[in-house]
């Protein structure tokens, strides 16, 4: 499997455009970005370049989201600031060519019902799906656990899997984050047998702390045996805060390295 490093997460020592030669020093295959758009798309895809760096995945911009508000993307009375984030997502992925676009479901606004909410987020993600299909990008949604994050409207295996049947379409995917589920009680296996060949990006980091494997109770081991035995050949993608220095916590790769393909 490949293993992707999350430049918002890592390598932060560094600015933004400096972490994809790092990362790629330290002997990952590719990485992803959660909101790459404060660095000039044509800056961002000639250090890509350079690098002979991937960039599997980036998210649509959430609005208010990472500052504890709603979000867009479930909001109804927010429909023309989502446009207006998909029109952005769209213009950056022209040039910087992402794999995947993530869709951050976001938080149930007050006042709305959770139907009204997650009919609005159908929607936006249907229409997601469309425009990245005609760029060959696939769209995803994740369910995130509602204790890092109160009121998040996606949160389980089951919601992502429902999400993904009303949607009804063919370039809208899930992305498992195995954090988020064990902060749950969820295992690997158990997300993967709701979700199944649904799930096309993978994230990881380990629980409680969210630091890199080894640092908390997960085992790293079996969730790759697990993912592995499910038939899973997309990417794995580090998205911890490192305990110390990005560096000093990179000893997990060895392990990941010493695993059966």
């Amino acid at each position: 499997m490949e293993i992707v490093a999350n430049l918002s997460m890592l390598f932060t020592e560094l600015p933004l455009l400096e972490r994809i030669r790092a990362a790629a020093a330290a002997g990952f295959n590719a990485v992803e970005i959660q909101f790459p758009y404060d660095v000039p798309a044509l800056q961002l895809k000639e250090e890509l370049e350079r690098c002979a760096m991937p960039l599997v995945l980036i998210n649509l911009p959430a609005g208010d989201l990472m500052q504890g508000g709603d979000g867009l993307a479930c909001h109804p009375k927010r429909r023309q600031q989502f446009a207006s984030a998909l029109d952005e997502a769209v213009n950056y992925a022209l040039m910087v060519r992402p794999r995947m676009v993530n869709v951050l479901a976001g938080r149930l606004p007050e006042g709305v019902s959770r139907a009204c909410a997650l009919a609005t987020l159908v929607a936006h993600l249907r229409e997601t799906a469309q425009a990245f299909a005609q760029l060959q990008i696939k769209v995803l949604c994740e369910a995130i656990n509602p204790i890092d994050m109160p009121g998040f409207l996606i949160n389980t295996p089951q919601h992502l899997y429902d999400l993904l049947t009303d949607v009804q379409h063919n370039n809208c995917f899930a992305q498992l984050d195995v954090y988020h589920m064990a902060r749950q009680g969820i295992s690997v296996q158990a997300a993967l047998a709701v979700l199944g060949n649904k799930v096309v990006h993978v994230q990881f980091a380990d629980c409680p702390g969210r630091a890199e494997p080894g640092t908390g109770e997960l085992d790293f081991t079996a969730m790759y045996q697990a993912l592995t035995q499910a038939g899973y050949q997309g990417a794995i993608a580090a998205e911890y805060h490192p305990s110390s220095t990005t560096q000093a916590s990179l000893g997990w790769m060895q392990a990941f390295a010493l695993l059966p393909a």
